[in-house]
């Protein structure tokens, strides 16, 4: 196993569909963009520097521009080339896409000087170890907010069962993590069918 096995999954992915949708490894459009949607119902975007840490094909940048969120600027980090390569390719106002490892380097994650850090869908094929370095790393670049999706332990039994490269995480334990830094914290599990996806978003300010 490499050090950045965490890409496997991704890697594995763009040989079958290249840059095409099932590179993200979501399960449809639609659940993807219901993540995003949370996103913007819990965070005020419009006019704020944003950094989104696994960004893949520029589906989360291009969703806000659809949907009229006037950022100031827009930085957008993954692991694999191609589908930064993609992501630059939409030409997407206000927005940068930079090949780089953000877990081997976390710097990168301090890109653009972000006031909002959005991960979204990325921690599901990390370990523990590297999920909480991770959310230390952005926590302390994110001079306004963090906001961060995950794949809930708290589901129903009636969630969709994982496939082998994405597992639930700790969700009490996250919010507990979440919690220590900040007492403004909002989770919210309630936007997917049994629970299946859950979102914290936690704040510098009242």
């Amino acid at each position: 196993m490499t050090n950045d096995a965490y890409l496997d999954p991704y890697r594995d992915a763009a040989l079958r569909y290249r840059d095409g949708f099932g590179v993200t490894l979501w399960a449809s459009e639609r659940s993807q963009q219901r993540r995003f949607e949370v996103f913007v119902e819990l965070a005020y975007l419009h006019g704020k520097r944003l950094l989104d840490a696994g960004c893949s094909r520029g589906d989360l940048a291009k969703f806000l521009v659809e949907s009229n969120v006037d950022f100031e600027s827009y930085v957008g980090l993954d692991g694999l080339p191609s589908v930064v390569d993609h992501a630059n390719a939409r030409n997407l106002p206000s927005c940068t896409f930079i090949h780089g490892d953000f877990v081997q380097q976390s710097d990168l994650l301090g890109t653009g000087d972000p006031q909002i850090v959005l991960i979204s869908g990325t921690l599901n094929t990390m370990t523990d170890p590297q999920v909480y370095a991770v959310l230390e790393a952005a926590w302390t670049y994110a001079s306004e907010t963090l906001l961060f999706n995950f794949l809930s332990d708290r589901c129903s039994s009636k969630a969709p069962p994982q496939d082998d490269f994405a597992r639930r995480l700790d969700t009490l334990r996250l919010i507990e993590w979440a919690t220590n830094k900040t007492p403004v914290v909002v989770f919210r599990q309630d936007y997917m069918a049994n629970g299946h996806d859950a979102t914290i978003m936690m704040s510098r300010k009242r």
